[in-house]
């Protein structure tokens, strides 16, 4: 068994990774640039956690120190700017650190291309696998295409499409032919790596057993679905970026996540070769198909079991800054609407209101404003409203919860949320409970830090609204948690 190095733990690929090494009897080390996002992951006991970026050599040299596997899960996706220098300097530091720390195997998730013009995320995923091929340490390089399961941003955007547009105009890329490749079967030919012999340094397709247009993946969610066949016209004239935009306002997935996708659509992208099979036998049933991936996905979407989603990574662009505790952050350079009001419930009755919030259960105050507010944020390139919730009852350090993140949770006590939505500055919301004299107390505190003049003249322009909006959320969170008292007794 091997000291397996996971990059991206906190992604989609590389939080379902882990927990597949460790159940093959592997030691895990996750390096990630922030180690309380693994805290309420249901494994993070088993695994051991560094802090480090790829584009910090001397951290990345010990995060490797003892690895035999190390896994790199990391790009760009929807980051803007110089993404490719970043991902280039990145994977150059994590290639020559792990020679240095005598790595015997590199394994990369890139993507599958056609021999034609590539997208620049394509290209920069590209170069990157390039990077490890010819660096010192051997190295898998894995090509895959769509990847279809519970949660990914394929196949939210995907399912979203499908069942939203019954009729839809599409730009000429759903003609494009794809490969699609179930979640489960990427892990298997991730986690096999791991222990296969051999010093092998080459890159290897792999993909599904069907190979489908985009529109032919749209019929089949929608038989899987059970949903009437769509209706799909072409046309010649939507761009790639009109294409981003027109599918951040239908799903889930903001524009600037959606257009690398749509630009990868664009390029044919089937397998050309397989000859994985001689490493990683195909298993007794062989490769999960199409139809079969969208059911399983949807079953597991069905029993609140999606283990990780497109946006459990880092939104590009959205602030990570914690909680500011430094006393310089006061004296008026924080702004704070603070809220309390006694709950006639019990305290578990109130945490699972506050559990709950976001997604399908709202927020509890003027959800008209609230949809307002989500809209306004994806006009402005932002993830908007639309993200909802991984499970519709528990939280976890590191969740999306529509436009926020879970940034604390101390079950039955505080929840702390950080805004990743576009502002002029950082802000906060808090939920806590109290249980003071017998009494149970509702606590909310919203807190902005702004940014220059821009972000003091946002919060003074919406303060008038505070009343509306975070005043009424108290009242109406205690009524939550009065049914809830009354339904469970």
């Amino acid at each position: 068994m091997a000291l397996c190095l996971v990059t991206g733990a906190t992604g989609y690929i590389g939080g379902r990774l882990v927990p597949e090494l460790l159940a093959a009897g592997h030691e895990v080390r996750c390096m990630v640039r922030s180690a309380g996002r693994l805290r309420d992951l249901p494994w993070s006991a088993q695994a051991e956690v560094v802090e480090a970026d790829a584009t910090d050599a001397e951290r990345t040299r010990r995060a490797l120190d003892g690895v035999e596997v190390a896994y790199y899960l990391i790009h760009a996706m929807g980051a803007s700017g110089r993404f490719a220098e970043r991902d280039r300097l990145a994977a150059r530091t994590f290639a020559a650190s792990a020679a240095e720390a005598g790595v015997r195997r590199i394994v990369y998730l890139g993507g599958l291309t056609a021999d034609e013009q590539l997208s620049p995320h394509l290209r920069s995923r590209a170069e990157v696998g390039d990077i490890f091929l010819r660096s010192a340490v051997p190295a898998v390089v894995l090509r895959a295409a769509v990847i279809i399961g519970s949660g990914s941003a394929s196949f939210e955007m995907l399912r979203y499409l499908t069942e939203r547009l019954p009729v839809m105009t599409t730009p000429r890329w759903v003609r494009s032919r794809t490969q699609p490749i179930a979640v489960r079967d990427v892990l298997r030919y991730l986690a096999a790596w791991a222990h296969v012999p051999g010093a092998v340094n080459r890159g290897f397709d792999i993909g599904g057993p069907d190979v489908l247009t985009y529109a032919d993946m749209m019929q089949g969610y929608a038989a899987v679905a059970g949903l009437p066949p769509r209706w799909i016209i072409p046309v010649p004239l939507l761009s790639p970026r009109l294409s981003s935009l027109w599918v951040g306002l239908v799903t889930p997935v903001p524009a600037n996540i959606a257009r690398p996708l749509v630009e990868s659509l664009r390029n044919e992208a089937v397998c050309r070769e397989h000859e994985i099979a001689r490493y990683v036998p195909c298993p007794a049933g062989g490769l999960v198909g199409f139809r079969r991936a969208v059911s399983l996905a949807l079953m597991k979407i069905k029993e609140a079991d999606v283990a990780t989603r497109w946006s459990s990574a880092s939104t590009p662009g959205a602030p990570s800054d914690p909680l500011p505790t430094d006393p310089d952050w006061a004296g008026g350079s924080l702004f704070v609407d603070e809220r309390s009001l006694p709950v006639p419930a019990s305290p578990e009755a109130l945490w699972q209101v506050i559990e709950g919030i976001g997604g399908r259960n709202g927020w509890y105050s003027l959800p008209v404003a609230w949809k307002l507010r989500g809209l306004a944020d994806r006009l402005l390139g932002g993830v908007g409203l639309r993200r909802g919730r991984r499970d519709p009852a528990r939280m976890r350090v590191g969740d999306s919860i529509d436009f926020w993140r879970v940034e604390e949770v101390v079950p039955g006590r505080l929840l702390r949320l950080r805004a990743e939505m576009r502002l002029p500055g950082l802000a906060w919301l808090e939920l806590g409970v109290l249980h003071r004299d017998g009494r149970t107390i509702y606590t909310q505190r919203a807190i902005f830090h702004p940014r220059g003049l821009l972000g003091h003249l946002y919060w003074r322009a919406i303060s008038p609204f505070h009343g509306l909006i975070f005043g009424r959320m108290p009242v109406n969170v205690a009524a939550a948690a009065q049914r809830r008292e009354r339904f469970s007794s």
